[in-house]
């Protein structure tokens, strides 16, 4: 309910999203290639002539010539996974499945052999496209080896990907009929208990998302977007490559974040609009000033992923002239929720996450109670609308325990809502560790560290990081006649973790804080330590 001053209560009814129907990732890559037939759409992140490229309508025929190879191995309604970096085939795959009625089931390329098992094993997954090589890993035979046990049928390598397109048809003839409700992708993310839990994206969730998200930031069909960011997350396979889709802007694929390559690519493809976590926008404002190019046509640098601070949107304000927007979301929510507006340039709103996205409904409940909290009370963060997941995977559990009987995303995240519906994030109920746009779970991490024989002890948390946002700090209490060393650790969970998962800060401790029920008192740990730290260092 709204006043003559703005809302009464802090719950944002959704604001109309009209004139937008309703479909499919399939129905928006048509209608796009249909609109900007001859119109640059994918530029492969390299510098030079050699960076390979697609229309709109290029990118339409090879992606139903791959939507017709994967039919020919798996039946619509399978579950397909990707286990590759940032790639031109990774967009093709994600529009070939969406066409052939298959869900794609994103893997950190980061992942290890018992990551990846868990993830394939959970989703059922029929197939995996694997990358050959990402960085220093050989992916391809770790994709082998987990088959044992696992009902894997095919495993498709990406070292093969023009021969498993050139031998198919472009005529559309012959794909499924798909629905906007169907499922699209599974994205796992890790929660404060248990596993990492698949969040089930629909498609029309993600065409949804990607096109308000592009609508509310004033994306325009001449816009070219340099993305950094990961395609297994929904910033990058969803808001980016789904924003610039639907507004008829050319997408600029580099394989992964490289700061100096960023700002190289920005000079060279004219680029004009970007979405990070505020760690990349450092390291890019840093590369600038030790070389600077030409950024002429950037004009727009959107952030979320992390607690942005305000010092680094008056930064790239003054030093790159660019407009800035923050947005806040998670991935069961497809994955953005609120968003500043284009016109959003002042400080006090761009200390804030903006307001809810169109069709969004969102509301701060008090914890506990449940009941609608007031304009600038602290509380839960709800969300409700087509854009929140169907359910987690397979655990109906944790899916009743994430959205309620009538239908509200909680998001475990703390917030205030202003009278004009500005939406501020004051914490987290859960426990998780968010470092450069990366969610952390520190049970996993613990679990991995308990193999450990000469560990007694020990607990996960998160420390502020200037840089990153948060940084993952390990608590440790050696086993009697243990000798423990950084160096051990480190190196015994980089064999069994991805690597943003190991802990860049180790403390030994003779002992640490529990309850009477010997539960670690985590937020005691966290502010002993800052307490402790000299003033600044907080």
């Amino acid at each position: 309910m709204t006043t003559a001053e703005g809302l009464s209560a802090a719950h944002w009814h959704a604001d109309p999203d009209q004139g937008h129907a309703d479909g499919t990732i399939g129905d928006a890559l048509t209608s796009a290639a249909s609109r900007w037939t001859d119109r640059t759409a994918l530029v492969e992140g390299v510098v030079g002539e050699h960076a390979r490229r697609w229309t709109f309508g290029e990118l339409l025929d090879d992606s139903v010539r791959v939507a017709h190879a994967l039919l020919r191995r798996f039946e619509p309604g399978e579950r397909l996974a990707v286990w590759a970096g940032n790639c031109p085939e990774w967009i093709q795959l994600e529009f070939g499945a969406a066409l052939a009625g298959l869900t794609l089931v994103t893997v950190n390329p980061a992942f290890r052999e018992a990551e990846l098992a868990y993830v394939l094993e959970q989703s059922r997954a029929a197939g995996i496209v694997v990358q050959p090589r990402y960085r220093s890993a050989d992916l391809l035979p770790m994709a082998e080896a987990v088959r044992d046990g696992i009902p894997v049928r095919e495993v498709i390598s990406l070292g093969d990907w023009d021969e498993l397109r050139a031998a198919e048809s472009s005529a559309r003839d012959g794909l499924p009929h798909v629905a906007p409700e169907d499922p699209a992708q599974i994205q796992y993310t890790s929660g404060t208990t248990g596993r990492p839990k698949g969040a089930l994206l629909s498609h029309r969730g993600l065409v949804a998302n990607g096109r308000r998200y592009a609508t509310v930031i004033g994306a325009r069909p001449t816009d070219v977007w340099v993305n950094p960011m990961p395609l297994f997350h929904t910033a990058g396979c969803g808001l980016v490559t789904l924003g610039a889709l639907q507004t008829g802007g050319r997408h600029v694929l580099p394989a992964g974040f490289d700061a100096d390559l960023m700002l190289d690519l920005f000079e060279a493809e004219r680029g004009t609009v970007m979405l990070s976590v505020p760690t990349m926008l450092i390291r890019m404002l840093e590369r600038q000033a030790d070389r600077p190019r030409d950024l002429s046509s950037w004009r727009l640098t959107t952030l979320g992923g992390a607690p942005v601070p305000i010092d680094l949107v008056l930064r790239a304000q003054r030093d790159l002239g660019v407009e800035v927007g923050i947005g806040y979301g998670q991935t069961e929510a497809s994955p953005y929720i609120t968003h500043t507006a284009a016109e959003d340039q002042d400080a006090e709103t761009l200390s804030t996450v903006g307001r809810p996205l169109p069709g969004t409904e969102v509301k701060i409940v008090r914890t506990g109670s449940g009941e609608v909290a007031g304009v600038g009370e602290i509380g839960e963060i709800c969300t409700r609308g087509i854009c929140v997941m169907t359910e987690y995977f397979d655990n109906p559990a944790a899916t009743a325990e994430a959205i309620d009987a009538d239908g509200w995303l909680h998001t475990g995240d703390l917030g205030t809502m202003d009278a004009s519906g500005l939406v501020t994030i004051q914490g987290r109920l859960k426990d998780m560790i968010i470092r450069g746009g990366e969610n952390i779970f520190p049970r996993e991490i613990e679990d991995v560290l308990y193999t450990h024989p000469g560990i007694s002890l020990v607990t996960v948390i998160g420390l502020p990081d200037a840089e990153w946002g948060e940084t993952v700090a390990a608590f440790v209490v050696a086993a009697d006649g243990a000798r423990l060393t950084e160096t051990e650790l480190d190196a015994f969970c980089r064999a069994r973790l991805a690597s943003y998962k190991v802990p860049r800060s180790w403390h030994f401790r003779s002992e640490l804080p529990q309850t009477a029920s010997g539960k670690i008192q985590k937020v005691a740990l966290r502010e002993e330590h800052l307490a402790a730290l000299p003033t600044g260092h907080a």
